[in-house]
């Protein structure tokens, strides 16, 4: 089974944070909140409280994981930018090849580490030149190689899936979609 750990900061933003675990968690991944707080309560962007399953300092390492995946939101992605641990975890991951996610700011992280020279990333609107390296698309998900970043919270059912056909499958994803009603939204709205 496919393990994931997300990474919480005050300030997170919520669909981002829980869209994506809610499709991860149904398509059969293990995902593991981690708070990089000094509790296991995280607050989000918009008030609301979640109990993390982790605390940051209670994990030796993150070999474990298939992917490290952060919700973006103000302040919570310059919180996950300014944590030494986060930025050492992203980078060791990375250097193992293995998968990291980011979407509306936190892909700046990824920037700001180094992760992206080279690749085709996105974000939220205003967030482009914090992308140190990267080939800003504009797209609501962008995937180049082990590197997936989303735009913002519009993105966060398709980024939950795009992650999720990664760990498991297309037609995982698809089963999951499709049981969430996903199609018939979609049909809503042509």
């Amino acid at each position: 089974m496919a393990k994931v750990y997300e990474f919480l900061a005050n300030g997170f933003e919520d669909i981002e944070a829980l869209a994506p675990v809610d499709i991860l968690r149904r398509g059969g991944v293990e995902v593991k909140t981690v708070s990089i707080m000094d509790t296991l309560d995280v607050e989000s962007a918009n008030g609301i409280t979640i109990k993390a399953d982790l605390m940051f300092d209670e994990i030796e390492n993150f070999d474990d994981a298939d992917t490290l995946l952060m919700p973006g939101g103000m302040p919570g992605a310059a919180n996950l930018n300014l944590h030494e641990g986060v930025r050492k975890a992203l980078t060791a991951h990375n250097e193992k090849g293995k998968r990291l996610a980011a979407i509306c700011a936190a892909p700046m992280v990824l920037g700001s580490v180094g992760v992206l020279e080279g690749k085709k990333a996105t974000c939220y609107p205003g967030f482009e030149k914090r992308l140190k390296g990267a080939e800003y698309t504009a797209e609501l998900c962008t995937i180049d190689g082990n590197i997936t970043t989303a735009k913002g919270p519009a993105a966060a059912f398709m980024f939950g899936f795009c992650l999720l056909a990664q760990l498991t499958s297309t037609e995982q994803a698809e089963e999951v979609k499709s049981a969430m009603l996903i199609p018939e939204l979609i049909a809503l709205h042509k």
